[in-house]
């Protein structure tokens, strides 16, 4: 049974910026094997030529992900003949080791979230876009490392449909229960991912980052990897991370414990969090029901157990404490208004309307609120009439939900309004046939028929789902003459 916390004591928060996941480090530490003295003046045929093998051994890695397509494979997996034999030793003692379904998992409550997910799969893909990602770029240390995994004032739908391929084989049914769900499948290949970001960034393991920092912890001097200048402007990802530097003294290790769980947050909380401030909030033991599956998700992610909340309460105490403590270890250069601009340019670019382009803008600080609209660079003014229109419709749309829920429940004009915005975001971003998602192709395929599945709201009347039909049909091309 879980205790519910209603704060974690700072000290314990500091110690976890610098805890990472032993599991996954030792496995990428076996492959990538001991870590030469890298050089700040080295040129960059140096860099590159002495960490060649290490390049190649990456790759393998990557080949072997290509195995993983479902859970059951994670069970099955053998090394392929062209698989390098350290990579296949540390591959198969991860698998051993590595954690299923913790037994505090309640299946009825898991089976419960993924009936939550598709029943607003499609807002949940608004409130990914306009909530989750914008609250994930506020802690100065994470925004800074996804930054530089992503290049993302660049290449910001990469950060979206990562993410999305990530979070659909989760929450698809069977992901975390079933042999041909591909959720504990996919966490485990993040797993691996995230450890990969913390060696090639501290070109090393973390214990041997913290056994140089020593006891000289959250100051500015403590342990500083210089940024290595023949490699700056890298384009390849691998080579971007190497090259970018850390101050793991002041700042821990990148992707720590107390990101990851704050990271966790955005994914449950804030999404719950986002369905209340549209007035389409759910029944609390539903919330809880969602909450406890991502919880489960954490755990094979390796996110310790007390860095977890279970209900609402416990969720919005550590939220607000995770983000106050970033918000007070600032990260110069500041990466954060870069990717929360980048982000609503990629939104508005889809929007064809010139008065309803700020909608992203406007409705994710409605969402996140201001201070996270000012950490992420997004407060500027917007035109008075886009503002106007945005709030007037607002009140206007609460006003009738609330009158005609008095004798039609479910009854929602906000839901039929934000499946607007969430279907077009999902239709240019996430089901584009020329990109499709990094996915097996059975999970890919099951995919895209829950996204289909989403076309049609169960909740809404005939005439509003016709109506919403009609208004997401693209105009047929003129005929030619």
């Amino acid at each position: 049974m879980h205790v519910t916390n209603t704060a974690r004591p700072n000290e314990l928060l500091d110690r976890m910026q610098y805890e990472a996941d032993p599991l996954a480090d030792s496995a990428i530490a076996a492959i990538l094997g001991p870590w030469q003295g890298v050089h700040a003046s080295a040129t960059r045929d140096e860099l590159l030529a002495d960490n060649a093998d290490r390049w190649k051994l990456l790759a393998a890695l990557t080949k072997v992900f290509d195995d993983w397509k479902d859970n059951a494979s994670i069970e099955q997996w053998a090394p392929g003949a062209d698989t390098p034999p350290e990579v296949a030793r540390a591959i198969e003692a991860y698998l051993r080791a590595a954690p299923g379904r913790p037994t505090w998992a309640d299946p009825a409550k898991i089976a419960r979230a993924e009936e939550l997910f598709i029943d607003f799969g499609v807002l949940s893909c608004l409130l990914l876009f306009c909530s989750s990602l914008p609250e994930c770029y506020v802690i100065p240390d994470l925004s800074q490392a996804l930054y530089v995994t992503g290049q993302l004032d660049k290449h910001t739908e990469y950060r979206i449909r990562a993410t999305a391929a990530m979070i659909f084989p989760v929450m698809m049914q069977g992901g975390l229960t079933r042999p041909e769900g591909g959720g504990i499948a996919q966490v485990l290949k993040v797993r691996l991912i995230h450890a990969t970001i913390r060696h090639l960034i501290l070109r090393g393991t973390p214990e041997e980052a913290l056994a140089v920092v020593g006891d000289r912890r959250k100051v500015p001097d403590g342990h500083v990897l210089p940024s290595l200048a023949a490699l700056q402007g890298a384009t390849a990802m691998h080579h971007a991370l190497f090259a970018h530097g850390w101050n793991v003294g002041k700042d821990g290790l990148p992707c720590n414990q107390e990101e990851l769980a704050y990271t966790l947050l955005t994914f449950h909380y804030v999404c719950l969090r986002g369905l209340r401030k549209l007035d389409l909030g759910l029944q609390r033991e539903d919330e809880e029901a969602y909450l406890h599956a991502w919880n489960v998700v954490g755990h094979v992610l390796g996110i310790r157990d007390d860095l977890m909340a279970h209900t609402m309460e416990d969720a919005e105490a550590l939220f607000k404490q995770i983000q106050a403590r970033g918000r007070a270890d600032p990260f110069a250069p500041d990466p954060r208004p870069k990717l929360g601009r980048a982000l609503m340019q990629t939104m508005e670019r889809l929007i064809p309307l010139r008065v309803a382009k700020p909608v992203p803008k406007l409705l994710t600080r409605h969402l996140c609120g201001r201070a996270t609209a000012k950490d992420i660079g997004i407060d500027s003014e917007v035109s008075w009439v886009s503002k106007t229109l945005f709030v007037l419709g607002l009140a206007i749309v609460r006003a009738i939900d609330g009158t005609v829920r008095l004798v039609v429940r479910d009854f929602s004009i906000s839901r039929f309004i934000t499946r607007l915005l969430g279907r077009k975001f999902m239709a240019e971003l996430l089901m584009d046939a020329t990109r499709p998602l990094k996915l097996p192709e059975h999970v890919t395929s099951r995919a895209h028929t829950m996204m289909h599945g989403w076309q049609r709201d169960p909740k809404a009347p005939r005439w509003m789902n016709t109506l919403e039909r009609k208004l997401m049909t693209p105009p047929s091309a003129p005929a030619r003459q």
